[in-house]
């Protein structure tokens, strides 16, 4: 009977929030090394908060990952993966394996899991959603950097997200785009996640990835920042706590809230229903970004 009740303590306080977010659009970035979990439990938890996500009425859109996904591709196809300034050097030959590893593998197996689950959901290459320029890199010395094809996102196609949404099914994006030279472009999948809930005019924004959140301390999750304001952010940078890979990732949160988001969370994927606990808990769970 306790447990019952525990129960219905946990729904009772999910109610305000399923009450205040229903028919509120959810970007959900799905990106870190539980993807490749060989737990079903761990690779399906985020399929499984998608579909009660659709159920209470609130509107999902997944942009996805898969950087250790590429780079086992480019193994067996005999291409060394090679990064600058954390950013992966693509050549022709890998956007072409990027493309076909993000676009028809992994994305179909986010749209099946979803479906499979009882959710419905519709899959998108990102050259369909997404626009882009080739990215302008620089070194420590400001001189250009080539990476190949990778790129900044700089539109989005929302026609066939809203369609989707207005029909209750969950868009499933994946992180490429089409450059104004006609060419697929890698581009970095938080970034496009926040572009996406920009356009899209989101309530919220999720990161997930495969560490708590913000830390003060990389190697140490006690260290975890709960509550972070955007005019905390350059003070952050200056002492290293936002440093290499979290840089894009922290400033495409500020862009996304500066232009409406709410609130964008930064949660570890690889605790069971974390965007659940994330958004329909009082405590919640890894870091929170607001104006």
């Amino acid at each position: 009977m306790e447990d019952l009740i525990n129960k219905a303590a946990t729904l009772l306080e999910a109610l305000p929030y399923i009450q205040k977010f229903r028919d509120s659009t959810f970007v959900v970035k799905y990106g870190g090394s539980f993807m490749d979990s060989t737990d079903e439990q761990v690779r399906t938890s985020v399929a499984r908060d998608v579909v009660f996500l659709e159920a209470v009425q609130i509107k999902p859109v997944v942009v996805h990952g898969g950087g250790k996904a590429i780079s086992r591709a480019m193994d067996t196809a005999g291409l060394k993966p090679k990064f600058v300034q954390g950013m992966r050097v693509t050549d022709e030959a890998t956007v072409k394996l990027v493309d076909d590893v993000l676009s028809r593998q992994i994305n179909p197996e986010i749209v099946q899991m979803i479906n499979s689950l009882g959710g419905i959901a519709k899959g998108f290459s990102g050259t369909e959603i997404f626009t882009c320029r080739k990215l302008d890199l620089k070194d420590d010395n400001g001189n250009p950097v080539d990476i190949g094809f990778v790129g900044e996102v700089v539109g989005v196609n929302t026609e066939p997200l809203l369609k989707c949404i207005h029909r209750g099914i969950t868009p499933v994006i994946s992180p490429t785009a089409m450059g104004e030279d006609g060419s697929i472009y890698n581009c970095n999948a938080d970034v496009a996640a926040a572009h996406a809930a920009i356009a899209l005019r989101a309530r919220r924004l999720v990161f997930m990835s495969d560490v708590p959140g913000l830390m003060k301390n990389p190697d140490d999750a006690k260290t975890v920042i709960p509550h972070l304001q955007t005019s905390q952010v350059p003070e952050l940078k200056q002492t290293g706590v936002i440093a290499k890979g979290m840089i894009p990732k922290v400033d495409s949160a500020v862009q996304a809230i500066r232009t409406g988001v709410d609130k964008v969370s930064f949660i570890d994927g690889r605790v069971s229903h974390a965007v659940l606990l994330e958004i329909f808990t009082d405590k919640g769970v890894g870091t929170e970004i607001v104006l």
